[in-house]
């Protein structure tokens, strides 16, 4: 069934355009409560640090109390530690109050079942569904109840460190990014407790400086923190922490690639699930390690689909949402750098060391801004990317589809040469405009 409001990761938009809004949050609210009820159910709801995040969080409360399901409130919280608490604390599912790695200005929604994993599909239509009916009451006796858990925060830090109980930082130094986001009480805390000195960038959110040249998609500060400070490493994170860059000792920015070659390495996988995505140089240098790479669908939740067909335990996104089940069910930020740290640590190796095998295509994006329903898939175009394939003659790729989060089409090309994968790329743009 086709899904008017969910996309890859959950309902996100601009505050206060539809569906963005207090009166749809908490109609969505009740669906949810619809769909999922039960009797004495409870759900969690989570946020980052947007300004926006205050009414939205009170407007699923609302609508989860009006279905009768029971509330605890877990203030700012990373996505992934929503997951985890969600498992924790019996509940029905969680709710995430997030725009992931965009601007203050947008927010969104996102949702977990029981098992702290993203609902699927179907369970997502049911939802719509329901948001097209009257909202009914349950009896007056019936109504949710709301309550706070104060110790949200303390719960997840030890999860995190409980994950790395072999990883010992005395003696380094290591740069922090939070983004002036969701992490910025928590990351901190668990990387000094396990041994490293760590200096903060990106941890003083004021609800409008959220992703703000700060976090994994503006890494620029992290870079240069690392190099004066002469650091060991640098982590940045996004708004909502689950996603991930890494830095090394000399400045270099490692992605999420880079992070999964690592772990495969590391951890003798016989295979990864990448997604379309995935640098096709990264695919052979897995190969060369008889690593297999199978590409999934872009979205978090399409790589674990993979994952779980395939029995296997690790997985990514080259945006650096990597997914490591032997530790959490969900892509996380934290969990992930710190098993990144883990495999350096063991290998005795550098991160350029460690890449030294890995030699990535390059890779050329641009988005394209388009109006809701346009078309722009045509056969013309079709047409076009085959000519520009068959240039690149089987050394490189094209890809284009439309962002499940964004009102964007994404044109990405890659080849061996840069200014072919530039021009490739500028090509396709310009026809997609017209």
């Amino acid at each position: 069934m086709t899904r008017q409001y969910f996309g890859t990761d959950g309902i996100r938009g601009r505050v206060g355009v539809h569906p963005i809004t207090p009166d749809f949050v908490l109609k969505l609210g009740y669906a949810v409560g619809r769909v999922l009820a039960k009797e004495g159910a409870q759900m969690c709801i989570g946020k980052d640090t947007r300004l926006s995040g205050y009414m939205f969080e009170s407007a699923l409360e609302a609508g989860l109390s009006y279905a009768g399901v029971d509330v605890a409130m877990l203030g700012p919280i990373p996505t992934p530690g929503i997951a985890y608490l969600t498992q924790t604390l019996d509940m029905l599912g969680g709710c995430v109050v997030s725009a992931s790695h965009n601007p203050y200005y947008d927010n969104g929604i996102k949702f977990f079942g029981a098992t702290g994993e993203k609902l699927d599909d179907e369970i997502e239509s049911k939802i719509e569904e329901i948001l097209d009916q009257p909202l009914k009451c349950v009896d007056p006796d019936k109504l949710g109840k709301a309550r706070r858990i104060s110790d949200a925060a303390g719960r997840y830090i030890e999860f995190c460190k409980s994950s790395a109980r072999t990883l010992d930082l005395r003696g380094l130094t290591i740069v922090l990014d939070c983004a002036n986001g969701a992490t910025y009480h928590v990351a901190p805390c668990v990387f000094r407790e396990l041994g490293a000195k760590v200096i903060t960038i990106g941890n003083s959110p004021d609800g409008l400086n959220i992703n703000d040249g700060y976090g994994s998609t503006s890494p620029e500060n992290l870079i240069k923190k690392v190099l004066a400070e002469k650091a060991d490493f640098g982590i940045g994170f996004d708004g909502d922490g689950d996603r991930v860059a890494m830095v090394g000792a000399d400045g270099t920015l490692y992605d999420g690639d880079d992070l999964l070659y690592i772990l495969a390495i590391h951890r003798k996988e016989r295979a990864v699930v990448g997604t379309l995505m995935s640098n096709l140089g990264f695919e052979h240098a897995l190969k060369t390690q008889g690593i297999d790479l199978i590409r999934a669908k872009v979205g978090d939740r399409y790589v674990l689909e993979q994952m779980k067909a395939n029995n296997l335990l690790l997985g990514g996104e080259n945006s650096g949402h990597i997914l490591c089940m032997d530790k959490h069910c969900t892509g996380d930020g934290i969990i992930a750098s710190l098993q990144v740290l883990i495999a350096l640590n063991a290998s005795g190796l550098s991160f350029k060391e460690a890449l030294a095998n890995l030699n990535k295509y390059a890779q050329i994006m641009i988005n394209v801004t388009i109006e809701k329903g346009a078309v722009w898939d045509t056969p013309k175009l079709q047409a076009h990317i085959a000519k520009l394939t068959h240039n690149l003659n089987n050394t490189g790729r094209i890809l284009i589809r439309a962002s499940g989060t964004e009102p964007v089409v994404r044109v990405m090309a890659e080849a061996l040469d840069q200014t072919l994968a530039k021009s490739t790329v500028a090509d396709l743009v310009k026809m997609i405009q017209g």
